[in-house]
This record gives structure tokens, C-alpha cells and sequence, in this order.
């Protein structure tokens, strides 16, 4: 039986991954999954103004740093480091087992996260933007 396959707003999705995504993750981890799904934002503040920001998702025990940006005026300060080890916290009270993020490899962000206690786990060559993209971790627990 031939389908049409059509372009279509993402959002406009989210009702049929939500009623069939239980049995895809079953299919795909070959084990019943409860996914647990959430977003936290962490800010550090200079007096009234935001010196950096970072967003932290948790999924199936996994730490994903999202982003991580500190003004150019407040940088080698500690604060980004600040900011990452909220979100370790955070990540350690949820269980997650590891913490992962993308940047550009051999970049000062590879710098940045190395010194953070995390490792490069693998380099995916011309990734994004035709840049190699260091995958780097942190064991938690």
C-alpha cells in the first residue's frame, strides 16, 4: 500500500510520538523504557545582568549540556565552570551516569571542558558546519 510522505511542522508531530513512543523505545533499547525527559536553565548573575547561561537536558540517565554561554567581559572568571558543576549536580541528583557535549574539536570550548574533568570519547569528522565535532564525557557517580 504506497503512502504519501509529506513535509510537515515539527510541533505538529508531537501527539504521534507521544502516543507511539513507549513501543519505539521498547523496540529500540530491547527492554520496557520509561523516558524521563527535562530541561534546567542555570544563570549567574552580576548584580542585576546576566554574566552566563547554561541549559542542562536530562533523558534516560543522561546529562546533555546544551549550551553554555558566558558574556565576553565576565570569561576567566569561573563562572562557566560554576555553571557546569550545577549542572553535574543536578545531573548526580537525577542518576544520570555520565555527562556529554558536543564542541568543535581542538577549540578553547574543548580546552574549557577538558579542564572540567571532561574527555574526549570520540571525533566526529566534519559534523557540523564541516568542522570536526569532539564528543567529549564525564563519568558521574
Amino acid at each position: 500500500m504506497p503512502v504519501d510522505v509529506l513535509r510537515v511542522e515539527a510541533a505538529a508531530l508531537d501527539a504521534f510520538f507521544k502516543a507511539n513512543e513507549r513501543e519505539a523505545l521498547r523496540t529500540f533499547y530491547t527492554f520496557p523504557v520509561v523516558w524521563h525527559e527535562a530541561r534546567y536553565g542555570f544563570a549567574a548573575y552580576d548584580g542585576e545582568t546576566i554574566a552566563g547561561a547554561g541549559i542542562l537536558r536530562v533523558a534516560a540517565s543522561l546529562g546533555y549540556v546544551e549550551r553554555l554561554v558566558v558574556e565576553p567581559s565576565h570569561r576567566r572568571a569561573g563562572i562557566g565552570r560554576a555553571i557546569v558543576e550545577q549542572m553535574n549536580d543536578v545531573a548526580n541528583y537525577y542518576n544520570c551516569h555520565k555527562m556529554t557535549v558536543e564542541v568543535i574539536h581542538e577549540s578553547s570550548a574543548q580546552r574549557f571542558f577538558e579542564g572540567c574533568s571532561y574527555g574526549v570519547e570520540a571525533v566526529l569528522p566534519q559534523h557540523a558546519f564541516k568542522l570536526d565535532v569532539a564528543m567529549m564525557r564525564k563519568y558521574l557517580l
